[in-house]
């Protein structure tokens, strides 16, 4: 059976060639692997107009108008290769654990569907782009797939460091990948900062909750589209990650989705001990003007300006507070016991697992903060005293003498020479790349499985051109791979197209199968215990090990997880 799929494939791919091609997109989406499965053959799942139109007839394919069993969803047409569904998934009020939408309802109470959902509470954006009212989606159904496809979905977390970004953010416009993965798209929003995660009430963790109810809301209506309800995939970047590794921590949402794509996620801070979230909500609770935590009437009649201000002045204290809560994200996912009941790291007892990942980092992670904190060059003494006023003697003199790190020997005692290289790779080594081999390893050895890789192609992600770094040629700084995953790269080049194209061949893959490989691409090999095999994603070969020796990060150097004990 298996070589007669693949001769009729090799005649149909044939009869295709002689025909007007569709984009390459489409086809490098839909040959991965030959899924998706359904009842019309494996075949069915291929984007080719003639495989299509004479062994797939369409029944009910998708339309502006979708019933669902919570009402009918009304879309808008999202270019030539996608619908756009914008919903609210859940219902919310301040301080509470959100509901699952029981209706089908436009996001912010709109009639129109070619509106988009308003942002989540944050800093720095108008007060009418934004809503407490938020927990909504967006749904990119390519125009490939019916209501018999049974199509995986991928559901996109947005990162921002759980104080900023929405399902609008730049870059993650979902047709492009929807059509190139044949698959369906859905980009979440979550509460953020302290309205997701400290309210007064002592619950925690209400960002996360909300994610989770955003996959119940799927399981209920994504048949309706043509989606499996048993092929969901969660995938994320930097805080979306982080927020994906929550969810990996949560057995009762383990059933809500089966595997996951973890990019750029800061591994190294760990989540928050309920003792250093105590300790930052009580900080919290005294910039703001109530009496006590019991005063609900008080806390309910708060304005947004109020709660943001007060949320200001504690990120700014955090680190002064508890040194665990870090200095760049001291609001995040708490291990509770209850809900989230593992680190995932060395603090906890490592459960056993068995979900496959993908998961990656790009090759200067901490380009943006070290060439943004330092503008102008770093001398070797200054990089000298910086390393050892961050780290404790012992080992910021390890760190000083790894040959990753260390000063070059023929910049010795030149006040002129730049060392900002061996500190940006340091950064990227201890909050991304090493802790998340680390995670590879452990991952593996518990049952799972890791395809890890490294970005050496990206596109300046907007916001990153405030560092003139993170734009010179063949610099990848942290969010430069969003574009490339999501195919919306303004004016792309060669190299960030092939890549576009081969990441979106090896998605497709694995929100199949749970495996990146891709028809015409190289073998990405899973991670083992002793060899992580992270590929170089748009490069080749693996990546160095370097300084992610497992004796050095996590060992001789402890990660701040295992710093703080968290």
């Amino acid at each position: 059976m298996a070589l007669l799929s693949f001769i009729l494939t090799s005649l149909l791919l044939s009869t295709f060639s002689l025909a007007t091609p569709t984009p390459p997109a489409h086809r490098d989406g839909g040959l991965v692997g030959f899924p998706p499965y359904n009842h019309h053959g494996i075949l069915c799942g291929l984007p080719i107009p003639i495989v299509q139109k004479l062994l797939c007839p369409r029944q009910g394919s998708p339309s502006l108008a979708v019933n669902t069993p919570l009402g009918t969803a009304h879309g808008a047409a999202d270019g030539t290769t996608a619908i756009r569904f914008a919903v609210k998934y859940a219902d919310v009020q301040r301080w509470q654990e959100s509901t699952v939408a029981t209706n089908w309802t436009l996001p912010n109470g709109s009639t129109d569907p070619t509106a988009l959902p308003l942002a989540c509470v944050q800093d720095d954006i108008d007060d009418s782009a934004m809503s407490e009212d938020c927990l909504s989606m967006i749904l990119y159904v390519p125009t490939s797939i019916n209501v018999n496809s049974k199509a995986p979905t991928m559901v996109w977390i947005h990162g921002g460091s759980f104080v900023v970004g929405s399902a609008t953010g730049p870059g993650l416009d979902g047709s492009n990948l929807a059509a190139a993965t044949n698959s369906i798209v859905a980009v979440i929003q979550y509460r953020l900062g302290v309205l997701g995660f400290f309210p007064p009430n002592g619950d925690t963790n209400l960002g996360v909750k909300d994610a989770i109810n955003s996959l119940k809301f799927l399981q209920n209506v994504i048949p309706s589209f043509g989606g499996d309800a048993s092929q969901i995939t969660v995938a994320g970047q930097s805080a979306g990650a982080s927020l994906i590794r929550a969810l990996l921590s949560i057995p009762s949402a383990s059933s809500l989705f089966k595997s996951a794509i973890i990019q750029s996620d800061t591994m190294d801070y760990g989540f928050l001990s309920t003792t250093t979230q105590e300790t930052l909500f009580n900080y919290f609770a005294e910039q703001i003007p109530c009496s006590s935590t019991s005063d609900t009437a008080c806390w309910d009649a708060l304005t947004v300006d109020q709660i943001v201000a007060a949320q200001d002045d504690l990120a700014d204290a955090a680190f002064g507070l508890d040194a665990s809560a870090g200095q760049a994200e001291p609001i995040r996912p708490v291990t509770d016991g209850t809900l989230i009941t593992t680190t995932l790291d060395s603090s906890t007892p490592f459960p056993a697992v068995s979900k496959s990942l993908l998961v990656s980092t790009v090759h200067h992670e901490a380009g943006f903060t070290i060439y943004g904190g330092f503008s102008s060059a770093l001398d070797p003494t200054t990089y000298a005293e910086f390393v050892a006023s961050s780290f404790n003697t012992t080992i910021a003199d390890q760190l000083l003498a790894n040959q990753n790190y260390a000063v070059p020997a023929s910049d010795e005692g030149n006040a002129n020479a730049d060392v900002r290289p061996q500190l940006e790779q340091m950064g990227t080594d201890q909050v991304w790349r090493c802790p998340t081999w680390t995670f590879a390893r452990s991952w593996t050895e518990h049952g799972g499985k890791v395809y890890l890789g490294e970005y050496m192609v990206g596109a300046s992600y907007p916001g990153n051109g405030e560092v003139p770094f993170c734009t010179e040629s063949g610099i990848v700084c942290h969010q430069d791979d969003i574009e490339i995953v999501f195919g919306t790269v303004p004016s792309p080049s060669a190299a960030q197209s092939n890549l576009t194209k081969e990441i979106q061949a090896r998605y497709s893959s694995f929100l199949r199968s749970g495996i990146p490989n891709a028809f015409g691409y190289a073998n990405w090999p899973l991670s083992t215990t002793s060899d992580v095999h992270a590929i170089q994603l748009g490069g080749s070969g693996e990546a160095p090990v370097g300084a992610c020796d497992p004796t050095f990060w996590g060992d001789a150097i402890p990660y701040d997880y295992q710093t703080f004990d968290i």
